[in-house]
């Protein structure tokens, strides 16, 4: 069983941990344990039920209403929800549940259905990356299994990569671009969906994976000379410093732009060298790629 603090309801839901304490006192749907220090956790059950709750609060229903509802008529309301953001919400809701329950057929079965109906680019945008970004305090912070982990990310590895070599991009473009991941990252999703837009766009992309050596790097963008490389930052082990990366980028790379997005870019607060560029959302780099 995951134990799931409440700063971890408030990532997943949306749901300040404020508000969540005073459904607590209030009403009988969360009833969490405590650590030895007094620290509330909650099981899979509960964030399952929050997930839920959230949802329906935020298409309209009162939570003094919810709060009377069985799981039963929660599950039903929900499905009665036609709000389209509200059923991609269910669904990405639906994974986080298969996930902590490692429901893995049920998991791959609601991403088949998905790319069925709405094909796979707009599966990975509306359901495959806020996904990731949901669950992805929860890698950083160890509060999933890494089995867990590893299994949900292979299976939706499998169907960006299926995405990536069936697409037929209409554009063409004589850009390039090498994409890797540095030392120390391993979480390469968001890189794989990076790669998806880029060669929907035309350009031509150099891969070279995960835990990539910066002397691997600099031999690509001296041979190859991409116009520009690119990483996504997830998840990185200790050992990385991201103010050595991004010195050992400009020194190595000064006439090459780096692009980096990702969950780093929000939190560093120092100066950015003129030829590093941050995207700090999935909007800022859909607009970057889309201007290609």
């Amino acid at each position: 069983m995951n134990a799931f603090t409440i700063k971890d309801l408030e990532n997943l839901t949306g749901i300040k941990a404020h508000t969540i304490r005073i459904w607590e006192q209030r009403y009988g749907f969360l009833k969490p344990q405590r650590t030895d220090t007094n620290i509330r956790y909650y099981s899979n059950e509960e964030l399952k039920k929050i997930l839920n709750i959230s949802l329906l609060n935020k298409y309209g229903f009162k939570i003094s209403h919810i709060d009377k509802m069985s799981e039963e008529v929660m599950v039903e309301k929900i499905n009665d929800i036609s709000h389209q953001d509200a059923q991609q919400e269910r669904i990405i809701n639906s994974m986080i549940q298969c996930m902590v329950d490692m429901e893995l057929q049920e998991f791959e079965h609601l991403l088949n259905d998905h790319i069925r109906l709405k094909g796979i680019e707009r599966t990975i945008h509306q359901i495959i990356f806020p996904f990731m970004e949901r669950i992805g305090v929860l890698w950083v912070t160890g509060h999933i299994n890494p089995a867990q982990e590893h299994l949900v990310s292979n299976i939706i590895r499998q169907k960006i990569i299926v995405g990536i070599d069936t697409m037929n991009s209409t554009y063409k473009s004589h850009k390039s671009c090498g994409l890797f991941l540095p030392e120390g990252e391993y979480h390469e999703l968001g890189i794989l969906f990076v790669q998806y837009l880029l060669k929907n766009r035309g350009i031509n992309v150099f891969y070279l994976g995960s835990n990539v050596p910066m002397d691997d790097i600099e031999y690509l963008v001296n041979i190859k000379k991409p116009d520009f490389i690119y990483t996504h930052l997830t998840s990185v082990s200790n050992a990385f410093s991201f103010e050595r990366f991004l010195t050992q980028a400009v020194k190595r790379f000064e006439s090459t732009p780096l692009i980096i997005s990702g969950r780093l870019t929000a939190s560093y607060e120092k100066k950015i060298p003129p030829q590093i560029l941050f995207k700090k959302s999935l909007q800022e780099v859909m607009e970057f790629i889309g201007q290609f």
